[in-house]
């Protein structure tokens, strides 16, 4: 079986942003090449505790987006318990990616889910390489300097968010000169 995947985009979705109080609500992840050729995607629901989902989704974000937290919501009622998601998520990496090669995360502000993943799932965290590909570094550098911004849909849901973080990273791209 040939391994081909260079870069491991993911997106969580979680109770809240504390990744000592909150949880892991929603992860997605999809296998990308270097020319972000979508290569195989995952993704699942993590059940969080309903006393969780209840403290902790409040406040601002979840009322500006209610209908985001109602379907969070929902689907908790059906999710996995986190260890077999990272289970999945182990298995996913063993089958699109090298086995001798510590794995790029890449996403946007990604340094905030890898400190979800740190604290939740140790197992998947040893996998991955101490680099990462972050878009949001790009936006800074184009938004300040080049006064360029790209308009990425706020849908806040694992997936879709991360194919806008790969158009995102595509389109600052295409302003390079090579």
């Amino acid at each position: 079986m040939t391994h081909t995947a260079k870069l491991l985009w993911v997106d969580l979705e979680m109770t809240g942003l504390d990744p000592n109080e909150d949880k892991i609500l929603e992860v997605a992840a999809i296998a990308t090449d270097w020319d972000f050729k979508e290569i195989a995607t995952y993704q699942a629901a993590v059940r969080v505790a309903p006393e969780t989902i209840e403290t902790r989704m409040v406040g601002e974000f979840w009322e500006k987006f209610p209908e985001v937290r109602a379907a969070l919501v929902k689907q908790n009622e059906a999710a996995q318990d986190t260890e077999t998601v990272q289970g999945e998520l182990l298995a996913f990496l063993d089958e699109h990616f090298d086995a001798d090669t510590r794995i790029i995360l890449a996403g946007n502000s990604i340094h905030q889910d890898r400190k979800f993943i740190d604290n939740e799932w140790a197992r998947l965290a040893e996998q991955l390489h101490y680099r990462m590909l972050d878009v949001s570094a790009w936006k800074v550098v184009f938004e300040g300097r080049y006064k360029k911004k790209f308009a990425k849909p706020e849908a806040h849901r694992a997936l879709d968010d991360i194919r806008g973080s790969i158009e995102e990273l595509q389109y600052y791209l295409k302003k390079v000169k090579a």
